[in-house]
C-alpha cells in the first residue's frame, strides 16, 4: 500500500473537484441554456436541484452505514457511477420531466460521493492522524467551482449543454472511477478483523452541538453561494465589481484551507472552528462600517470562514470521538446541514427582499450561534 499512499490525496481531491463541478456548481452555467432549450421556467432546474439536496439529506445516514460496511473505496467508486448515470439522463433527456429527474438524481451521488466519504477513506487509512490529509483533500476539492464553471461554460459554448453533461459523465467514468479502483487500497480482513458494528450510534450533546455548527455553516454557505453577487450589488457595488468581488469568496476559501494545511494543522480544531465562525460577521461589520468600497470584505470573510469550516467538518468529529465509527457519526452530524442547505437560497432571498443590511445581520447572527455552539466540545475521555 505504501507505493500508493502518495497518490491517495490527489485522487480523492480530483474526485471531489469533479463531483462538485458536476453537481453543486453545474447549474450555475447550464440552467439558462437548459431552460431556453426545453422551454422551462429558469427556476425549474434549481427547484430540481433543491430536490437533489433533499434526496441527499434523506440518504446521508444510510451512506454512513454503507461506508462502514463496505469501505470508502467501494462507496466512492459507486458514487462516480451514480453521478455519471444522472448526468447521462440529463444529456439524453427527450423531455423536460426527464431532465428534471436527472438533476434530482444527482442527489444520490451527492449522498455518497462528497467530502464525508473522502474523509472516511482517510480516517480508515490514517486513523487519528488524518487531519492534514483531510485538509489537503478539502483544499483540492475547493477548486470545484473555479474549475467547474469555466469547463462547463467552454463546453456549452463549443457544443451545447448536453455535451457539457456528457463531458462530466465521461470524467466520472473514464478518469475518477479507474483512479479510485487503481489507487485506493481494498479493505482487507486484516484491516478489519472484527465484525462490522450493527448497533446504532447514539446522539449525545456533543454530536448535537456539532450538527448545529455545521447546519449553521451550510445554511450560510449555500445562501452566499446563491446570492452573493446580488448582496454585493444591493450593498452599493456596480454589477461588474460585484461579480469580480464575489469571486474572492472562492479564492479566500482556498487560501484558508492552505493556511490550515501549513500553519493551523497543529492547532486545536475547536479553536479553528471558532475562528471560522467569526470571519463572516467580521466581513459584514467591515462592509457596514466602511461602505460600498469595502463590501468585498463580506466575500473574503465568508470564503475564509467556509474554507476553515469545511476542514472542521471532517476534523472535529475525529478529534472529539476518535476514528471509531467515524463514517456513521459524521453522516449523522451532517444530515441536518443537508436539509437546511435545500431551503437556504429561498430563505435568504426573503431576507434580501427586506434589505441587504437585514440579510447580513441574519447571516451574521447564524454565525455567532455557530460560535456559541463550539463551547462544550471536549474529546471522549482518554483522548
Amino acid at each position: 500500500m505504501s507505493v500508493f499512499v502518495r497518490f491517495i490525496v490527489p485522487v480523492l481531491g480530483l474526485g471531489q473537484v469533479v463531483a462538485f463541478a458536476s453537481s453543486y456548481y453545474l447549474l450555475g452555467v447550464l440552467a439558462d441554456p437548459i431552460a431556453a432549450d426545453l422551454g422551462l421556467d429558469p427556476a425549474a432546474p434549481f427547484a430540481a436541484l433543491s430536490v437533489a439536496f433533499l434526496l441527499s439529506a434523506v440518504l446521508t445516514p444510510w451512506a454512513g452505514r454503507l461506508i462502514e460496511r463496505r469501505g470508502g473505496r467501494a462507496v466512492l467508486a459507486a458514487s462516480h457511477v451514480l453521478f455519471a448515470a444522472a448526468l447521462l439522463i440529463m444529456a439524453t433527456a427527450p423531455a423536460p420531466r426527464v431532465l428534471l429527474a436527472g438533476i434530482a438524481a444527482l442527489g444520490v451521488g451527492m449522498a455518497i460521493g462528497l467530502y464525508g466519504t473522502a474523509f472516511s477513506v482517510l480516517v480508515e487509512l490514517r486513523g487519528a492522524a488524518a487531519r492534514r490529509p483531510i485538509t489537503a483533500v478539502s483544499l483540492i476539492g475547493a477548486l470545484g467551482g473555479g474549475v467547474g464553471w469555466p469547463i462547463s461554460r467552454l463546453a456549452t459554448e463549443a457544443w451545447d449543454w448536453r455535451a457539457a453533461c456528457l463531458l462530466w459523465a465521461l470524467a466520472h467514468l473514464a478518469v475518477c472511477l479507474p483512479l479510485v479502483l487503481a489507487v485506493l487500497p481494498k479493505r482487507s480482513r486484516q484491516d478489519h478483523p472484527a465484525p462490522v458494528p450493527t448497533a446504532p450510534v447514539a446522539w449525545d450533546r456533543r454530536m448535537c452541538r456539532m450538527a448545529g455548527i455545521f447546519a449553521c455553516a451550510w445554511l450560510v454557505s449555500t445562501a452566499m453561494g446563491a446570492h452573493l453577487p446580488r448582496l454585493l450589488f444591493d450593498l452599493g457595488m456596480d454589477l461588474d465589481r460585484a461579480a469580480w468581488a464575489a469571486g474572492l469568496m472562492a479564492a479566500s476559501a482556498i487560501a484558508a484551507r492552505l493556511f490550515d494545511l501549513v500553519v493551523l494543522h497543529r492547532s486545536h480544531p475547536v479553536a479553528t472552528a471558532r475562528l471560522a465562525a467569526l470571519l463572516h460577521p467580521a466581513g459584514a461589520l467591515v462592509a457596514a462600517v466602511a461602505g460600498p468600497r469595502f463590501a468585498a470584505a463580506v466575500a473574503v470573510g465568508q470564503g475564509a470562514g467556509n474554507g476553515l469550516l469545511s476542514v472542521a467538518s471532517g476534523v472535529l468529529p475525529l478529534h472529539v470521538f476518535g476514528p471509531d465509527r467515524y463514517a456513521v457519526r459524521l453522516a449523522m452530524i451532517l444530515t441536518p446541514a443537508r436539509y437546511l442547505q435545500a431551503v437556504a437560497p429561498a430563505a435568504y432571498a426573503l431576507a434580501l427582499d427586506v434589505s441587504p443590511g437585514f440579510a447580513l445581520a441574519a447571516s451574521s447572527a447564524v454565525c455567532l450561534l455557530m460560535f456559541a455552539l463550539t463551547f462544550g466540545l471536549r474529546p471522549v475521555s482518554g483522548r
